[in-house]
């Protein structure tokens, strides 16, 4: 089964130095998009992440300092990465909770104004975890009857994960072929913020998740202690979750007026 789409799709993945959001880097991506008329562009870089790649890393994905090391920083790709994915929405495998908000990150350090507002994302483990849960080489295995070669290469991950799409669609009648539906189920959670810092509430209201104003709504918290949006900006937040705390504070002031 083919994708039923109204605007492209970027299915794209990242190998990294580590797993953490807000500090690791990018030492490869990959990004294959599908646009409606079935046209296919694919992309590989190699990112030097200007910081050492830990060991642990390398025996993950086999990218070493030395093959980096004459390869251009994300801040000298995030154009092209970014001209790839702009008109696109997104999809990967634990793309929701891992590469969105890593590229996120990337991004708005190379000073690319990034956000997911008018896209949706898709993430296929999700949809996998919710049906069979298995890995993706299961699930290779288990919906395509295919072996997965070189795993943690940033191609053959992305290409595996849109086979494994397209075979779900197939497999499961109750899945929507349409990007929106797909997001929707797609999403874990209702977090405004990648991290999940910033949720919404069964009201639709922003509420923080964590710390001594966990489940608070952002909004009264701002009022009440209006130092601790001074904190989560200077404190080691996601960049992200910084960019959207701040979308709610100007909202809130242009509303007083």
């Amino acid at each position: 089964m083919e994708l039923k789409l109204n605007r492209p799709i970027c299915f794209f993945d990242l190998e990294t130095t580590g797993i953490d959001v807000a500090k690791d880097r990018i030492v490869e991506i990959s990004i294959l998009k599908i646009f409606p008329n079935g046209n296919k562009e694919s992309k590989t870089w190699l990112v030097n992440p200007t910081v050492s790649i830990p060991a642990h890393a390398t025996a993950v994905h086999g990218i070493t300092n030395e093959k980096v090391a004459n390869e251009p920083t994300f801040k000298e790709l995030a154009g092209q990465v970014y001209n790839m994915i702009k008109d696109a929405d997104l999809a990967g495998y634990n793309s929701d909770r891992f590469d969105i908000p890593l590229l996120a990150e990337e991004l708005l350090r190379a000073e690319v104004d990034f956000d997911m507002k008018n896209r949706v994302s898709v993430d296929v483990q999700t949809i996998f975890h919710k049906k069979e849960e298995r890995t993706l080489s299961a699930a290779l295995k288990f919906y395509c009857n295919q072996s997965l070669e070189n795993a943690h290469s940033a191609a053959a991950d992305t290409e595996a994960t849109y086979e494994i799409l397209k075979a779900q669609l197939d497999r499961y009648e109750d899945l929507e072929n349409d990007m929106k539906a797909l997001s929707v189920f797609t999403t874990r959670k209702k977090s405004v913020d990648f991290a999940g810092f910033i949720a919404l509430n069964d009201d639709g209201e922003e509420i923080f998740t964590f710390g001594k104003h966990k489940g608070a709504l952002v909004n009264d918290v701002l009022d009440r202690e209006p130092g601790y949006f001074g904190w989560i900006q200077n404190a080691d937040f996601p960049l992200y979750t910084k960019k959207v705390l701040t979308g709610i504070k100007l909202r809130k002031l242009t509303n007083k007026f």
